[in-house]
Formats: structure tokens, C-alpha cells, sequence
């Protein structure tokens, strides 16, 4: 006995094909280009039928393996849908003949309510309004999970497969924040986060084990939250066991987003493990690496550009922002034997690294990614720095004019490709006592606006000058001599006032003591909160230690 229907979706799909019963097994071969799907029949366990979008779907629970890869393991299942209302009869007919098994209906929740109970089952978060299933998120497309406050958890959803490989050129091909190419009216709407309210709290199970990255109080209750997020992380493909990584750094001080992470790197993503936040980051969403030296000699900055963006709440953090002693140093082993290194990565990693912590982490990070690593190298401050001290509105930070483009690096890095800019503009601060000290740097661009870095040391001008006209950078500078001349009148004249009238203060000196104590570590000194400014005065006091891993 045969039966067959058409127009039937395999899965997700988006291509509709035909499907055909018999006793040994289904076949489903779609209209068109791709792959056909066979499914024997002692593979199939058990069979239901439910409303879906598109029309009504065929859900088979499938057992051992197939030679074609769709009963991998147990519990697994394979889902056709695009059937009619008309055609449960029929499929109910072949699954007691062909199969001799029984066609489960379950029953949806129509009320459309937003409230009901989530449960976190063996394959899938399942939400259900009055006891019957609403809707059911796989695990498996499950790619991180956050929990904000003590009520609410966030799921996110990444298809790695669908992400194009054009996208880790270093540049966004697909337009202002579109994760693919293509016209715009030709592309669907996909889910890409959920979020879940959930109140109240739960008793904490005897003997349960805490994660190592929550925080390990001794309360007898949890919040139901909390117990959810972990219940979340443990089922889908959120966290894998450390002995699976390719190499694990402990206690990354990132300064964007703020905190110390543990930093998993695993073949085709990495991990940031925090106490609050876990984020899982694909190698192909990384768009250029930044390895830069800060003013205060002891520290370096890597920056690490993403599209898209990870996301804490409402804030977007498009771009990693990492500090490490340049003393101290890591002994690490590679969780790669040489074969691999060598076929799979070219020989561009070591087996064993013994060396400063921020060279491993480079390294790592260009050959994972596939990206070049950005670096500063030809332009040198009146201090021969790399970078010259500027802010983007209350902001302090240090702007990096690097070979191909500009980095400002503070809590929201800036950066501007060279071939992005039409003209840049040094202008005069009008009016204030400073405005002789100090100057404007505007950055006109073809497609994202300007940008202004304010309050420029006046000796680092004929440097920047000089640096982007080697570039053939159109440079417009309205610091005329004149309009100097008549500033520096105009101060002499005033410091003269106050040395009659008795006024010693010396703005200069001021101007001084605050840069020697200003945290450089981006951001204004009101973002920071006082805990993680003591923590990193705690850290640079102590030793230097080499890092070791698990």
C-alpha cells in the first residue's frame, strides 16, 4: 500500500515537496533542488498531529539511527507539515496499517493568552495556556539564555547555518543592521529573542548543584526564574562541558560589556561565562580584531567588532572590549592534537603556549576567525603614543589613528574606515579659557553621520595633520592663525586681571593632576560603579602571576 501527498514542508523548510507512506518506511522529495528524506520504519516510535502555521503538521518520534542521519539517537523526530484538515483520516489509516502504531491529536491552546506555565521538557520549551500546549521552542535552536533582575529570562535564537559567509569580511554587506544579503522585501521575519516573565520563587532541591557561575548563597529558595534560566542552559545547546573547549582563559577582565568572564573557544564558537550573563558568540559574527596598547604602558586593549550584536536588556554591545597585562604571562595546552593543527588550522597554532596572555588570545582569535588583527603602527603622538586623548561627548577615551581607519575605544567604541570619510575638520572650542589648550576633531562620513572627538591636546594637531593628509584624507582646518592669535591675546590678557585682583588659580596644574588620576579604562568616570573601579585598583596592586587553565 501506497499513499501520497502533496505540497508537504519537511521540517522548517521553505520549500514544499511530496511525501509518500509505505510499509517500509516514508520517502519526501522536494519540488525542486535538494535533498530527499527517507525515514524506515522501525525507526518510528510514535506519531501526532497538530495545528500548525502552515496548515497541519505530522510529528514522528524516531529511534535508532538511519543511514540518512534522521534517527540520530534516541527521542530525536522528524516533522512534515502543509497537510489539510481533510487529511487526518487518511494518515491516521496508514500509520495503524503501514505502521501499526495510533495518531496522537493534541490539542492546541487557542485562547491567545500571553500567561501560562513554561516548561523546559527533554527536547523543547514548551508554554501552556490551562494545560494544553500554546506554542513549543526547540532547545536546539536555543543559542544563549540571560536572566535580567530575579523575574525575567531572555532566549535567544541564532541559526548558524543560515548566517552568510559574506558576513565575516570585516564589512556589512547586507545593509545597516541585516544579518543577510538580498533585497529587502525577498527576506522573512524571524524570531530572534523571547522573553519570559516569570514571578515568585521555588525551594531549592536537596543536594542540587550549583552552577560555578552563580552566585553561591546559602538560601533555601531560588527564584522561579533563576531555576528556569538554569533548567534553560543545562537542556539546550548552551553549555557544553569545559573538557570539549579548545582552551579556557579564567577571569577575563572585559571592559565591554563590564565584568570578568570566563572565555570558552570551542571549533566554531566561543563562550563568555559571567556570574550574571552568558553569552554563546559565533567565530562568523566576528568582523575585525584590534590589538592596541594603552597610554598607561602597562595594559593592552583587544577589541573584538560583532554583527550582530550582543544584547544585555535593550543594550547592544557591537563590539568586545578586553584588558590584559602586557606582563603577564599564561602556560596552556591546546585540546587539539597535531593532525588537526596541522590539516584542519594550517600549523597557524601551537600545541603548547607559554607566553604573555594577550599574544595566545590574539592569536586564537586570527586564526579562529579568520580575521586579521588590526594594530597600530606608523602614527606616534608628541609623546610618542599610538593614541591621543580626546572624548565623544561626556565620554573619555583614547582615538587610535591606525593604517585603514580610526578607533576610539572607551565603554562604546567608535570606528571609521578611511574609505568611509569625505572630510575631516579641526575646529576651535569658541570662547572658553581652554579653547587655546584644546580643539575639535570632526569626522564627516558618506554614510553614517559625523563624528566629533572633543578637547584635543593643541600638540598633537601638526601630528594628525600631518598623518591624514599621507592618506590623501581631505583635511579642512579652521585653526587659522589669527583666530589663535587674537585666543592667546585674549588669555594673557585675563591672566593678567586675576594677578592683580589676587586670583592664583592655575587651571593648567588642575588640567595635569586630572589626567594622572583619570581611570583609562573608558567610559565617564559617573558609568562606573564603585565596585568595579576597586576591583581593578585591587588587581593592578597585586603581582603579576602567570594564568594557568583547565
Amino acid at each position: 500500500m501506497t499513499t501520497q501527498f502533496d505540497n508537504i514542508f519537511h521540517g522548517a523548510g521553505k520549500v514544499p515537496g511530496r511525501i509518500r507512506f509505505s510499509e517500509a518506511g516514508l520517502g519526501w522529495k522536494p519540488n525542486g533542488e535538494g535533498a530527499t528524506v527517507t525515514v524506515p520504519s522501525e525507526q518510528m516510535r510514535s506519531f501526532a498531529w497538530l495545528r500548525v502555521a502552515r496548515g497541519f503538521q505530522l510529528r514522528i518520534t524516531l529511534g535508532d539511527e538511519g543511514e540518512d542521519g534522521e534517527g540520530e539517537g534516541e527521542g530525536t523526530r522528524a516533522t512534515f507539515e502543509g497537510f489539510q484538515r481533510d487529511d487526518h483520516d487518511r494518515v491516521a489509516q496508514v500509520v495503524r496499517v503501514a505502521y501499526r502504531s495510533a495518531l496522537e491529536t493534541i490539542d492546541l491552546s487557542l485562547w491567545g493568552w500571553n500567561w501560562g506555565s513554561a516548561d523546559v521538557e527533554e527536547r523543547d520549551m514548551t508554554f501552556r495556556v490551562r494545560g494544553k500546549p500554546a506554542f513549543a521552542i526547540p532547545l536546539s535552536n536555543v543559542a544563549n539564555s540571560n536572566i535580567a533582575g530575579r523575574t525575567e529570562v531572555s532566549m535567544e535564537f541564532i541559526n548558524a547555518e543560515e548566517q552568510a559567509p559574506e558576513q565575516n569580511t570585516g564589512a556589512s554587506s547586507g545593509g545597516a543592521g541585516l544579518p543577510f544579503n538580498g533585497p529587502r522585501k525577498n527576506r522573512t521575519d524571524e524570531l530572534v529573542e523571547m522573553r519570559l516573565y516569570i514571578p515568585g520563587s521555588i525551594d531549592k532541591e536537596e543536594g542540587e548543584e550549583r552552577d560555578e557561575n552563580e552566585d553561591g548563597d546559602d538560601d533555601e529558595e531560588e527564584s522561579a526564574a533563576s531555576a528556569f534560566h538554569r533548567a534553560i542552559r543545562a537542556k539546550a545547546d548552551i553549555g557544553q562541558v569545559t573538557g570539549d573547549s579548545i582552551l579556557v582563559f579564567k577571569e577575563v577582565l572585559v571592559l565591554t560589556p563590564r565584568g570578568r568572564y570566563d572565555i570558552d573557544l570551542f571549533s566554531q564558537f566561543l563562550r563568555l561565562r559571567g556570574k550574571t550573563y552568558d553569552y554563546k558568540i559565533l567565530y562568523s559574527s566576528i568582523t575585525q580584531l584590534f590589538l592596541l596598547p594603552k597610554a598607561d604602558d602597562i595594559h593592552v586593549l583587544f577589541v573584538v567588532a560583532l554583527e550582530p550584536p550582543i544584547r544585555q536588556g535593550q543594550t547592544r554591545y557591537p563590539y568586545l572590549v578586553l584588558q590584559f597585562p602586557r606582563e603577564e604571562e599564561m602556560d596552556g595546552e591546546l585540546n587539539l592534537d597535531e593532525e588537526t593543527i596541522q590539516t584542519k588550522y594550517e600549523g597557524k597554532l601551537k600545541k603548547r603556549y607559554e607566553e604573555p596572555t594577550f599574544r595566545i588570545v590574539t592569536n586564537l582569535f586570527r586564526v579562529l576567525s579568520g580575521q586579521k588583527v588590526h594594530v597600530p603602527t606608523e602614527f606616534t603622538n608628541s609623546q610618542g603614543r599610538e593614541s591621543v586623548r580626546c572624548n565623544v561627548k561626556a565620554n573619555d577615551g583614547a582615538l587610535y589613528p591606525l593604517n585603514k581607519s580610526l578607533i576610539w575605544v572607551s565603554k562604546q567604541p567608535v570606528v571609521v574606515a578611511y574609505s568611509n570619510i569625505v572630510q575631516i575638520v579641526f575646529s576651535r572650542v569658541g570662547g572658553a579659557v581652554a579653547s587655546a589648550k584644546t580643539f575639535d576633531l570632526r569626522v564627516v562620513t558618506r554614510s553614517s553621520g559625523d563624528y566629533t572627538f572633543q578637547s584635543l591636546s593643541r600638540e598633537e594637531l601638526d601630528s594628525l595633520h600631518a598623518f591624514f593628509s599621507e592618506r590623501k584624507i581631505h583635511v579642512k582646518n579652521e585653526l587659522t592663525d589669527e583666530a589663535i592669535s587674537a585666543t592667546v591675546d585674549t588669555l594673557l590678557s585675563d591672566d593678567d586681571d586675576k594677578a592683580v585682583g589676587g586670583d592664583d588659580d592655575d587651571e593648567e596644574e588642575e588640567d595635569e593632576d586630572f589626567d594622572a588620576d583619570s581611570d583609562d579604562d573608558g567610559g565617564s568616570p559617573s558609568e562606573a560603579s564603585s565596585d568595579d573601579d576597586a576591583e581593578d585598583e585591587e588587581e593592578e596592586k597585586k603581582p603579576l602571576k602567570k594564568q594557568k587553565t583547565s
